[in-house]
């Protein structure tokens, strides 16, 4: 696997609480010529001009995703008015290590209804705080509300980020209708490359320049 086949993989995610409109310019700029898939930055700093070959994406109940359904659905719709082409949203965790499955449907479903296709839906569902069975759940939750994507991790949580049992649970579970997308503590090109072969058809990174030029080595 090459840096060519990696690149277009990647959303090139900026998500510090501290980030400037300045930091978001040299995130484009690093984004084009790395070859990404995407920027992702906070909904705050929206918009954000991007070339033709780029797509903006944003997060939504982040990082908690103790937010209600009402607001996460009210803040991913105003992204999409504000240039988002893809959203990020953080299920609520609690429901679901609750066992309220349903819940967690509804506000994905909510959500999803506030930024229809062809606007991209990713769910993340905090895979590193969950067991097994709530993987599975909230990865099945996510494909009945009709998201594109379930991802791992907002790269915030204590728990952690992404894991290759993870990925690969979670590919499973989705089965190739939906798309997976890990995120959350990759930093090296080893770790991308092992995120993919388990399934992953996206990446989250923030240090994909170091990712890339270390594969072209």
């Amino acid at each position: 696997m090459r840096a060519q086949d990696i690149a277009p993989l990647i959303d090139h995610t900026l998500l510090a609480p501290d980030a400037t409109a300045a930091d978001v310019r040299r995130l484009v700029a690093e984004a084009e010529q790395l070859g990404v898939w995407s920027v992702c930055v906070s909904p705050s700093l929206l918009p954000v001009e991007v070339p033709a070959s780029l797509r903006v994406a944003t997060v939504c109940g982040f990082p908690s995703g103790a937010h209600t359904a009402q607001v996460k659905a009210a803040e991913a719709a105003e992204a999409v008015r504000r240039g988002a082409h893809e959203v990020d949203m953080v299920i609520d965790l609690g429901a679901l290590r609750d066992g309220d499955v349903a819940a967690v449907a509804a506000e994905i479903r909510a959500v999803r209804d506030a930024c229809p296709a062809p606007v991209v839906l990713k769910v993340i569902i905090e895979s590193a705080a969950l067991a097994d069975d709530e993987i599975v759940a909230a990865c099945q939750a996510a494909e009945r509300a009709g998201a594109d994507f379930v991802k791992t991790s907002t790269g915030f949580h204590p728990a952690g980020g992404a894991t290759v049992e993870a990925v690969a649970l979670m590919a499973a579970t989705v089965g190739g209708r939906l798309g997976v997308k890990a995120s959350g503590g990759i930093r090296t090109a080893a770790d991308a490359r092992a995120m993919i072969e388990a399934g992953a058809t996206r990446l989250g990174l923030s240090a994909s320049a170091a990712v890339l030029q270390e594969e072209t080595r």
